[in-house]
């Protein structure tokens, strides 16, 4: 007898992305070892309080930007279409599935 796969789309999802990285994903091992907390204090004077739009986490902008060093990724909108796409450098991110990842660094960009 044929199989047949059935597709209905949920409504609702609970899905835990760090069960989908392997323990010997380059980037879990890069995780354990960094703590970028102290980005937060270092470029905290470059950002003007109360005015303008909020600026892409730095902590999240310099771990997009690991990711393109690690992985070869030359073009800033092709690392946000595999951000997008890759459950590892989602995790590594610290994006849930829900999350937008931040569009190329160029303003009012879209992901096409």
């Amino acid at each position: 007898m044929q199989g047949k796969q059935t597709h209905q789309r949920e409504l609702f999802s609970t899905i835990d992305l760090e069960s989908f990285i392997p323990e010997d994903h380059l980037l879990r091992k890069v995780d354990k070892l960094l703590d970028l907390e102290f980005l937060y204090d270092l470029t905290e004077e470059l950002y003007c309080m109360g005015n303008g739009r909020a600026s892409i986490d730095p902590v999240l902008f310099f771990r997009m930007q690991l990711i393109s060093y690690l992985f070869g990724i030359e073009s800033d909108r092709q690392l946000c279409r595999d951000i997008h796409l890759n459950l590892a450098y989602r995790w590594f991110c610290r994006l849930p599935l829900y999350q937008s990842v931040p569009h190329h660094f160029k303003a009012n960009a879209s992901l096409d």
